[in-house]
């Protein structure tokens, strides 16, 4: 599971989870010197302790210190600091009140959605978007809420527990998913229409999950918790795509094969 977390294209859910595809470049810079000066100082260290004549201290400080920073240490840095690296927003970025993504699995019965809106009503929380995807233990909510800025997440999940919710996920997010989830999936069809190499970077976007890119991940065991699916290529095989923490619903299943079968019915056209 961790090996596919780490084979991933850059992200483009941004929108969805908060996270940034992209570090902040202070704390990549950060990131960078904490890499470089560790190995800076050993070598420098090693070389005057050694005293070899000029030319030589110079070739080997420039060599080793490019060598191991470039292949060895930097790489294992940005691995070891992902987390912080692409850390969520603690703020949205937009709007005076804060605007939040909540998906929730709720019981399949009458009174169960009110009750959510109802715990949800008290933070102040107004919600401005609903998705309900039918899933084997329940229905899977997926929400669009602004709260006042003042609204934790804690206190959002506080709530969706008192309402009897399960397995929430909640997200800082932006206006962009304030898109209505018939127009978006319209918009990227033509997208595919239009160039169907597109298709992963759709799908990616419509679901929320990335590309896993590693072939060698995909070999073996998948994951059984449903946050991994695959689609046919018209290509290499098969696309894959993984949202950890949050399975895929049947009916996200359906629509990123339909986009699938789209891209391949305009390549077929396309050769006739």
């Amino acid at each position: 599971m961790e090996q596919l977390r780490t084979a991933l294209v850059g992200g483009t859910a941004c929108e969805v989870c908060g996270r940034l595809p992209h570090p902040r470049r202070l704390r990549l810079t950060v990131a960078k010197l904490l890499a470089i000066l560790p190995v800076e100082f050993v070598l420098h260290a090693l070389v005057l302790a050694w005293h070899p004549p000029y030319l030589v201290s110079v070739t080997l400080l420039v060599f080793a210190t490019t060598a191991l920073v470039i292949w060895v240490v930097e790489p294992s840095t940005m691995r070891l600091l992902r987390s912080w690296l692409h850390a969520p927003r603690t703020r949205p970025a937009s709007g005076i009140d804060a605007l939040w993504r909540i998906r929730v699995t709720v019981a399949d019965r009458a009174g169960a959605l009110e009750r959510l809106t109802h715990e949800l009503a008290e933070l102040d929380a107004n919600i401005l978007g609903l998705h309900v995807h039918p899933v084997h233990d329940g229905v899977r909510d997926e929400l669009v809420v602004s709260t006042p800025d003042t609204t934790s997440p804690r206190a959002l999940l506080a709530a969706i527990e008192a309402a009897g919710g399960r397995d929430a996920h909640v997200w800082p997010t932006t206006t962009l998913a304030l898109v209505d989830g018939q127009t978006k999936a319209l918009s990227l069809s033509a997208r595919v229409v239009g160039d169907p190499s597109e298709l992963p970077h759709a799908v990616a976007e419509l679901l929320g999950a990335q590309l896993v890119t590693d072939r060698v991940a995909l070999a073996g065991p998948l994951p059984a918790d449903g946050t991994v699916l695959k689609i046919p290529s018209p290509w290499t095989g098969l696309f894959a795509f993984t949202r950890p923490g949050e399975p895929f619903t049947p009916a996200e299943s359906a629509r990123a094969h339909r986009l699938a079968q789209l891209a391949e019915l305009t390549l077929v056209n396309r050769r006739g």
